[in-house]
């Protein structure tokens, strides 16, 4: 009848919330015979597939349909009646509750695969990936360009339990696909941000899913692994490692994202995973560090040239005739006054350099407060160096005598400033990010409350003194010869706080005036400040500072990596494309069978593993010692690590010919040949 009723008119449902959506949510141990009624009544009205994909409508659970919620509830019986009564498989629940980055929800990536996924529903991913009725499109993205992969990166939070299942979930989904649809590249999709789920996870920190990812080796899937191990003796493996996604030449590459990340969790030990940790190790051999020793050289001339300059400035008094003279002077015609023009020159382009730098940086890297108890704040320092100089180029330039102010400053914080190239060497580098530690964390707070009592018990001093005119003097006044001598009166809170600070540093006079009202109330205050300052703040002091540098000697080095790895990119960042190109780290290799090419770029890492070495039985290589010759990595890349691992696992090492018909690299045939 045109005028009978149906379940989806709005006297049905509240918010969208339908009589369906009503009896899934309340199931008794999986089951509501209700269900069944409703879809059968939904069906001779021919109102079937709008009733089974009606949505809520209200902001916080919009989108959410019965398909979401059957598997919410774990009931694989009704998603397969729902999806064969034509239910949405890609239908997104977009609302606040689903949502990341908010208080209370759950993000799961919108869709029903994603959804199954996150909760650990395998077998109702299988439905839904490959079912007769509707099968998921798996390149399906939600509202945030994020795919199943993405989704599950997202819900892992470094728990083991967490980690295990997103790993197993992860892995699963990625064979499901290949045996399925072998042409969709389902880890490349990338997100409304740029990032593919391996870029997410390093940007979010998930150290466990990011280590799987990179390490995941699968065999008899060699095209599914991003790691393969082209030969293994013992304990000793070599391994080549998948560099899409991870090398810096690529943009928003996973090294790049971790090394720059102030924000990201796990990030030191993120950094130690290989093959990042070797990555950074090759390119800092390769070329980062003789960058960074020319870069030391040239700052040490610089610095030099303006000390001299500084140390050589004209003087703003001409002694002949007695007269003050205002900058800016002028040059001299003789070889000392070009070599103060040259002196100077060189000075300011040195400061506009670090100037277009320090700008560069802040836009590149936009630094927030943790990336200083991090990254260090030396390009801040380097920055501000720039911005003293201009500023006393100026005052300069506009005859103020100030300037020499600003010089002194910028001339000090030039020579703090090497401590920069203190990163070239470990036992320096480490000792540098103590003592930057140390005055972001301990000295800060120190000073801090040192600055409270300092500047209360100044004030409490100030207030007590005898403020009459008769006795005191100011403290450059001429006296009368005939008159006693008696020491200046302090009744500023400027003197009085001077004053205060050498009892801090043991060099105060209890008796440095004689104007108080009352002597017993003056030298209590001035005993309960010698106490509470240079008694008990200083050596309170000195023993957090003893303790925290116990307590950072292991951080300490993993931030002295992570800052040489910083400094690292840097200067692989300034390099042209075409030294780029050329300094790329790992090579091209053919990973493939004979069946089908698998070309890709890689990076050989050879490591000594002596708790799994048992487990890796299977024959990869009859003979590892014998292998064809192909072109392998540079010198500085095999080098180090091949010395370590012969010192490692054996002394001698029989020498074998070469072999043109084994396809396993092999760097000991090339260590025992030598």
């Amino acid at each position: 009848h045109k005028n009978m009723k149906r379940l989806t008119d709005s006297q049905y449902k509240s918010n969208g919330k339908t009589a369906l959506l009503k009896a899934l949510l309340n199931l008794r141990e999986g089951e509501n015979d209700t269900i069944e009624h409703l879809l059968e009544i939904a069906e001779k009205l021919g109102d079937l597939k709008y009733f089974v994909n009606a949505a809520y409508t209200d902001s916080f659970y919009k989108g959410q349909t019965a398909l979401h919620v059957a598997i919410e509830r774990r009931s694989a019986k009704f998603v397969q009646m729902l999806v064969k009564k034509g239910a949405d498989v890609h239908a997104k629940a977009c609302g606040k509750f689903f949502q990341p980055n908010q208080k209370t929800c759950f993000y799961f990536g919108e869709l029903p695969l994603s959804l199954a996924a996150c909760t650990n529903q395998q077998n109702i991913v299988d439905f839904l990936m490959n079912n007769t009725y509707q099968a998921v499109d798996v390149r399906e993205r939600d509202s945030h360009g994020n795919t199943v992969l993405h989704a599950l990166v997202s819900i892992a939070d470094n728990s083991p339990k967490n980690t295990e299942f997103v790993i197993a979930m992860y892995d699963h989904i990625l064979f499901k696909t290949d045996q399925l649809h072998p042409k969709i590249k389902l880890e490349e999709i990338e997100n409304n941000e740029g990032l593919t789920p391996l870029t997410l996870a390093a940007k979010t920190g998930k150290l466990g899913l990011l280590k799987h990812i990179v390490q995941r080796e699968f065999k008899g899937r060699r095209h599914l692994s991003r790691k393969i191990t082209e030969w293994a003796y013992g304990p000793v493996c070599s391994s080549l490692y998948d560099l899409a996604s991870l090398d810096s030449y690529e943009k928003n590459s996973a090294l790049e994202i971790i090394v720059y990340g102030s924000e990201i969790p796990n990030r030191l030990e993120m950094l130690n995973i290989e093959p990042f940790n070797r990555l950074i190790e090759e390119k800092w051999e390769r070329f980062a560090k003789r960058m960074f020793l020319f870069n030391f050289i040239i700052y040490v001339v610089y610095l030099f040239i303006f000390t001299a300059v500084a140390y050589h400035r004209e003087a703003g008094k001409d002694f002949n005739n007695s007269q003050s003279l205002k900058p800016p002077f002028h040059y001299k015609n003789n070889s000392q006054g070009s070599l103060l023009l040259t002196g100077h020159i060189i000075s300011i382009i040195g400061a506009l350099y670090f100037f277009i730098r320090g700008l560069i940086d802040l836009l590149r890297k936009r630094p927030g407060f943790q990336s200083l108890l991090i990254d260090g704040y030396t390009d801040q320092l380097f920055f501000l160096q720039a911005v003293l100089f201009l500023a006393c180029a100026l005052l300069y330039c506009l005859g103020q005598e100030q300037y020499v102010a600003w010089l002194v400053l910028c001339l000090a914080l030039s020579w703090v400033n090497l401590l920069y190239f203190s990163r070239g060497s470990k036992n320096m580098g480490i000792y540098s990010v103590m003592i930057q530690k140390m005055v972001l964390g301990e000295i800060c707070r120190f000073l801090v409350v040192y600055m409270v009592f300092l500047i209360g018990f100044s004030a409490a001093v100030v207030t007590l003194l005898d403020d009459r005119p008769s006795k005191g003097r100011s403290f450059f006044t001429p006296i009368n010869g005939n008159e006693n001598c008696k020491k200046p009166s302090f009744q500023g809170i400027y003197f009085t706080t001077l004053e205060l600070f050498k009892f801090t540093i043991g060099m105060g006079d209890l008796e440095f005036t004689d104007q108080y009202q009352y002597i017993e109330v003056f030298y209590v205050l001035l005993i309960v400040y010698i106490v509470m300052t240079y008694i008990l703040m200083l050596n309170m002091l000195i023993a957090l500072m003893n303790q925290r540098v116990e307590e950072m000697s292991v951080e300490s080095t993993n931030i002295w990596k992570l800052q040489r790895a910083i400094t690292t990119l840097d200067m692989e960042w300034m390099l042209p494309q075409c030294l780029k190109i050329k300094l790329r780290s790992g090579e091209e290799k053919d990973l493939g069978g004979e069946q089908e090419p698998d070309r890709r770029w890689c990076f050989s890492v050879e490591e000594v593993n002596w708790n799994q070495w048992n487990r890796n039985l299977g024959v990869i290589t009859e003979d590892p010692g014998k292998c064809m010759l192909i072109p392998s990595p540079t010198k500085l890349q095999r080098e180090p690590s091949r010395r370590g691992l012969l010192q490692t696992f054996s002394k001698r090492w029989t020498q074998r010919p070469q072999r043109r018909d084994v396809q396993e690299l092999s760097p000991l045939a090339e260590a025992s040949s030598s």
